[in-house]
């Protein structure tokens, strides 16, 4: 049998009220637990016992799960505040004013002749040696 691929991109994962549903769901879980509780002879009787005992798992995993969500969407809230002022730094350095060169803006200043490690006149993208000290 050939591999699955897919035929085409998985959808974007749905972003909402994240945080409200797994609380909702949460509490659904508890007032089951609690509701079942006055009728656990008779789910003991029938060995249904499980009903009961899913409901209460289901609760605290909830409480797991709310726990998680809100620590999630705090570290997505954080990474985007973060985000958003390194923009507006980069924004800021941009926009701020050059250096003075001594020039037109956008050129450098020309190199001064006699230094050491700048180009000759006579022979552009080359440094020039330094010199040898006097022979004696």
């Amino acid at each position: 049998m050939a591999k699955w691929t897919p035929r085409h991109e998985a959808p974007e994962p749905l972003e909402g009220p994240v945080v409200a549903t797994v609380v909702g769901g949460t509490i659904i879980w508890f007032v089951l637990f609690v509701a079942q509780l006055p009728f656990y002879g008779w789910f003991d009787d029938r060995g249904q016992t499980w009903w009961v005992w899913t409901c209460l798992a289901g609760g605290g995993l909830g409480l797991i799960g709310i726990w998680y969500v809100r620590r999630r969407e705090a570290a997505i809230k954080r990474a985007a505040a973060e985000d958003a002022s390194a923009q507006r730094a980069a924004a800021e350095r941009a926009q701020e004013p050059s250096a003075p060169s001594g020039g037109p803006p956008g050129q450098s200043p020309a190199p001064s002749a006699g230094q050491p490690g700048q180009a000759s006149a006579g022979q552009p993208g080359q440094a020039s040696a330094p010199s040898a000290p006097p022979a004696e």
